[in-house]
């Protein structure tokens, strides 16, 4: 199967760089909403045939104009929201963001039972995810389209995708409604998995990357 896991269009909070992760969330700044509606071009090449959101509002808003042209209607999960920022939730500074990746990209080392400052923890992100991905290979269809958040696309591909490690989810930032394309290998859902491209660059085989960095990025 081949799964597009689409971060959603810009919000007053990215703007703002704030780690804005509470339900219902911001809407769509007007840049987000030009971004949302240049999604069906941009994914012209892609059939696909489900389309899921989170219960976030920017995910819906930004899903909308790819569903109707489509003819697809967006399956709200709550499983692929933003990862919680919990006691870090609307802060802005350095440090609190350093924190808030810093996290995520260890639950994606392996280090599932550490958990986000008054959040949740690795074991209940991913499962949760991982929950949402498992739906979505058992449609059978060819592809199928997930808009969800930066940190929980950044994470999750980390930790899934055989060759994405950590240094190169935390190098590389996804933009609003930047896509990373990957394509199932068989086997359970949360394993098996392939990036193909980050945002349009083909991702190499992992013992050829060389990207070095840590965690990086606004994320929300």
């Amino acid at each position: 199967m081949r799964l597009l896991l689409i971060r959603h269009g810009q919000t007053p909070s990215n703007v703002a760089g704030l780690l804005d992760t509470a339900e219902p969330g911001p809407g769509l700044t007007a840049t987000g909403e030009r971004q949302a509606a240049a999604l069906p071009g941009a994914l012209a090449d892609e059939d696909i045939g489900a389309l899921y959101v989170s219960n976030l509002v920017r995910t819906r808003l930004t899903a909308a104009p790819l569903a109707a042209a489509r003819g697809l209607e967006a399956r709200v999960r709550d499983g692929i929201r933003e990862l919680s920022a919990g006691d870090l939730e609307m802060r802005g500074d350095e440090e609190s963001i350093r924190r808030y990746l810093t996290t995520a990209f260890a639950w994606s080392a392996g280090d599932m039972e550490l958990r986000m400052p008054g959040g949740e923890s690795g074991t209940e992100a991913l499962a949760r995810f991982d929950a949402v991905v498992a739906e979505a290979t058992a449609t059978g269809l060819g592809t199928v389209a997930l808009v969800s958040h930066g940190a929980a696309i950044r994470m999750w591909t980390a930790a899934r995708a055989e060759n994405v490690d950590v240094d190169f989810a935390a190098a590389h930032a996804l933009d609003n409604t930047g896509v990373v394309v990957l394509e199932g290998a068989g086997g359970p859902a949360a394993s098996g998995w392939k990036a193909l491209t980050w945002a349009g660059t083909v991702v190499a085989p992992r013992d050829t990357d060389t990207e070095d960095g840590g965690p990086a990025g606004r994320a929300l």
